[in-house]
């Protein structure tokens, strides 16, 4: 069977190639905005289709769910989508995928995805930066949304396509449900909408003011899509710069770079966790032996570096290599060679615990996990950590109470609800449990079957009035899944 992620994008390019048979890297240019644009591709409903793709995605095996990674990705994104035009229309949510290629794309409803490789390549925090204010630009102008309801016959067969296969999930159908996502093959969606110069050129635009109001280095972006050229140039035909194909970076455009960076130029000291975040997916991405000892040369090659926090971050790379090979005496090594010039770093605290969770010295790898946490009460990777930690010390009453608070810092992230549901079915509480899990199931976008559980919770008991407030949220759920029904019906050819 294909990956989750590829499949949208095959049905999406089958319908486009049936329309558009010649010229796809042709710019279509973006349709003005206006009434019939923006009825035809509501924001509700950009984010019912971006919410839906996501809940197919996330069961990509390329798809990296750690939580240390998304937040400080999202985090980035988040910073900059402030400084935007209309920055209150969209929620940003960047997420990575594990694939060496060179790419980063939007999906509807504010979702950006970016390939652990393109972070790879950046050399600062301005670089990543960049890439991502380029793609909030694109979201933030709607250029996705619009591309998608362009005027022509094509934009109309992708969209009612995407509405298809998104309302056989709804109605639980694997098969189908199972084409919905669009991660590992997005740079075909961007190939298909063609975005014009002109709208490249304002994402450009947009960009580099977000990064000069967010105190990012606007040079990051001309230093970096410089790069991406070359790149492309080298591994032509070779699978190289995806992202330099499917953005062409034109003369005219890297020349207007050139001039508005000149104007814009701001000393930005980089956040120590870019460094660990991008040794981390260095060592996420190797899929094989082959891959690892790839990683591993490139990391030590960096241990060498004048930037302390890059060696730092280089060692930390490599000790989460051993830590993924399982080699927890080499980890170990490698987190010694780590200076504490920077201090404390979560991401170094974190691995501790791991490897002290994973040799069963659960006492000791609580206590870590108690420090961490008075460390690092703004980490959802050390939560997620510490409780991991209580519940493998049979602390489940101290693990409820601790999530507990944790939900009304971060009522959105999901993860939380799950590691509830996990001490309360510990503790007999059955119909808590199967509540908490059918929250998990909503954050994630999977409305059937957080209704399936709530409805198991309901069978657990015959008190009336748990019953009826079980009765109440069923039916709010099922109330979503008509409305999501009939706003997607709209778009069925």
């Amino acid at each position: 069977m294909l990956n989750v992620v590829r499949k949208l994008v095959i049905v999406i390019c089958a319908a486009s190639l049936a329309w558009q048979p010649v010229a796809l890297a042709q710019p279509v240019g973006i349709p003005s905005i206006g009434v019939t644009s923006s009825s035809d591709l509501s924001p509700s409903l950009e984010r019912l289709l971006g919410d839906a793709i996501m809940e197919q995605g996330r069961r990509d095996p390329d798809y990296i769910s750690d939580p240390d990674v998304s937040q400080y990705l999202t985090s980035v994104g988040r910073k900059l989508a402030r400084y935007a035009p209309g920055a209150a229309s969209q929620k940003i949510t960047v997420f990575a995928l594990r694939d060496k290629q060179i790419n980063a794309f939007a999906l509807p409803g504010g979702y950006i995805g970016i390939n652990s490789g393109l972070i790879a390549a950046t050399e600062s925090e301005s670089e990543l930066a960049s890439v991502i204010a380029h793609e909030v630009a694109h979201v933030m102008q709607r250029h996705i949304a619009r591309g998608m309801t362009q005027s022509s016959q094509s934009g109309h067969i992708m969209l009612a396509t995407i509405a298809g296969a998104l309302l056989a999930a709804l109605a639980g159908s694997g098969d189908l449900a199972m084409g919905v996502a669009a991660f590992g093959q997005a740079a075909a969606i961007d190939r298909q909408l063609g975005f014009s110069r002109q709208a490249e050129q304002e994402a450009d635009r947009i960009g580099l003011e977000m990064m000069r109001k967010a105190g990012f280095d606007p040079r990051g972006m001309l230093n970096m899509f410089s790069r991406l050229s070359r790149s492309a140039s080298l591994n032509e035909g070779m699978g190289g710069s995806v992202y330099a194909r499917t953005h062409p970076l034109s003369t005219q455009r890297m020349s207007d770079i050139e001039g508005r960076v000149g104007q814009a130029a701001v000393n930005h000291k980089d956040n120590v966790t870019y460094w660990f975040i991008r040794a981390k997916l260095l060592a996420l991405q190797s899929r094989n032996s082959q891959e690892q000892t790839r990683a591993a040369e490139i990391l030590q090659r960096e241990t060498g570096s004048s930037n302390n926090m890059q060696r730092n971050a280089a060692n930390y790379g490599l000790a989460y290599l051993s830590f993924i090979q399982k080699k927890p005496e080499k980890a170990t090594e490698f987190i010694n060679n780590i200076s504490a010039s920077n201090g404390s770093i979560a991401q170094v605290d974190e691995l501790k615990i791991l490897l002290a969770l994973d040799a069963d010295n659960n006492k000791h790898a609580l206590d870590l996990a108690t420090i961490a946490w008075r460390n690092w009460p703004s980490s959802q990777s050390i939560a997620l950590t510490y409780v991991r930690a209580l519940q493998r010390n049979n602390n489940d009453n101290e693990a409820i109470r601790f999530l507990e608070s944790r939900i009304k810092q971060w009522p959105d992230m999901a993860e939380l609800y799950q590691r509830m549901a996990f001490s309360l079915d510990r503790q007999g509480r059955g119909i808590e449990a199967r509540r908490s899990m059918a929250t998990y199931y909503e954050l994630t976008g999977a409305l059937p079957t957080a209704v399936e559980h709530l409805t198991q919770a309901r069978n657990m008991t015959d008190d009336f009035y748990v019953k009826s407030e079980l009765d109440v949220k069923i039916r709010e759920l099922k109330d979503r899944l008509v409305s999501d029904r009939a706003l997607l019906e709209r778009f069925k050819l």
